[in-house]
């Protein structure tokens, strides 16, 4: 099946992708953004707030080591994750429902840009100052009854949508 060791994964190139959890409560969901980002092979995973870090039984039952290849790191706040992702060259976008926010299917990613996204808690979604603090917005076209959509779905969707377009 061509899977990389962890090893190898740490020295493969990276999806130029970092994906940041602010206040995300589900240790379920966090694990599942480990395990997904592992197969897009992205940057790495900040974690925020009440998120909760590696290691941890309830991560790593939906991450499967996941937890292990993907670098991540913790900040106390998800705006101090943001700053330092800017001075880094980062461009980072909030995942939201909001006025003027881009549709995924609409935005089109430039190779050699690095970028981040940020999801927010499962019931308040993005902090306002959080999404203030980034470059822009962007949302998943939704046409159910519903309108918001479990984080790590979330999560997984926008990871492809920059798999299919930078990898």
């Amino acid at each position: 099946m061509q899977r990389l060791t962890v090893e190898e994964f740490k020295a493969a190139d990276k999806l130029p992708l970092v994906v940041v959890l602010d206040d995300v409560r589900s240790l379920y969901n966090v694990g599942s953004v480990f395990r997904t980002g592992d197969a897009f092979r992205i940057e790495a995973i900040y974690l925020c707030g009440i998120t909760a870090c590696p290691p941890h039984p309830e991560i790593h039952k939906t991450a499967l080591g996941g937890e292990d290849s993907v670098e991540w790191r913790y900040f106390p706040t998800a705006t101090e994750a943001v700053a330092a992702l800017h001075e880094q060259g980062y461009f980072v976008y909030a995942v939201e429902q909001v006025e003027g926010s881009t549709h995924l299917d609409e935005w089109q990613l430039e190779v050699g840009r690095r970028y981040a996204v940020v999801f927010g808690n499962e019931v308040k979604g993005v902090h306002q100052e959080v999404v203030d603090a980034c470059d822009g917005c962007l949302e998943i076209p939704q046409r159910g009854t519903k309108h918001s959509m479990n984080v790590s779905v979330t999560a997984g969707i926008v990871m492809w949508e920059f798999n299919k377009q930078l990898f």
